[in-house]
């Protein structure tokens, strides 16, 4: 189908969203895995908004994701709810589906919205490349981290820098954020190419 082959072109040659732009399609219906539809403005709370583009099937994500829950509570505690979006539209007859979206929320006690990124239209307009893939937007937002949730995807005992923990706590206390961005390290986005 040729805007399969138009979304794949646009997603992997979309840059990264610049520190202090916009979050783009704000008004985008999603469907999460309780069938709700929700936007993401509508998702955000008074201090901003947390954006995970995650996997079901991704190695990287399954390592890091004991911490997926640790960063979503330290979020809401702080006004800053975190919706997880699934971008992987290629594989969706993969592990990727609604239904496995659902089961691995379950599986693993999501504590926080999970979505499906129909079309990888977010994931594109985003720059998102990978998962996982971190956006954090202020009340107005505004983005003020992106990239990974912290320095060490093997082991969580040898983490030396929390970037996502620490940008919520600065963003919070409405501190400059000292590390705003950081390498997306990950699986790559499955993309449409036909």
């Amino acid at each position: 189908m040729a805007s399969g082959v138009f979304h794949s072109v646009t997603a992997q040659n979309n840059p990264e969203l610049p520190i202090g732009s916009q979050a783009p399609l704000l008004d985008q219906e999603l469907i999460t895995i309780d069938g709700e539809t929700i936007t993401l403005r509508e998702t955000a709370g008074e201090n901003g908004l947390l954006v995970v583009f995650t996997s079901n099937t991704c190695p990287w994500v399954h390592r890091w994701e004991s911490r997926y829950l640790e960063v979503a509570q330290l979020a809401q505690e702080n006004g800053i709810p975190m919706i997880a979006l699934n971008p992987n539209e290629a594989t969706r007859n993969d592990g990727e589906s609604m239904d496995d979206m659902r089961k691995r929320a379950e599986e693993y006690n999501y504590n926080f919205i999970y979505a499906m990124d129909k079309d990888h239209l977010l994931a594109n307009e985003y720059g998102a490349n990978r998962t996982p893939h971190v956006y954090l937007f202020n009340a107005d937002f505004s983005l003020v981290y992106r990239g990974a949730i912290d320095d060490n995807a093997h082991d969580p005992e040898e983490v030396e820098q929390t970037f996502t923990k620490d940008a919520i706590l600065q963003l919070a206390k409405g501190e400059e954020i000292t590390i705003q961005t950081s390498p997306s390290l990950g699986c790559t986005i499955k993309w449409l190419s036909e």
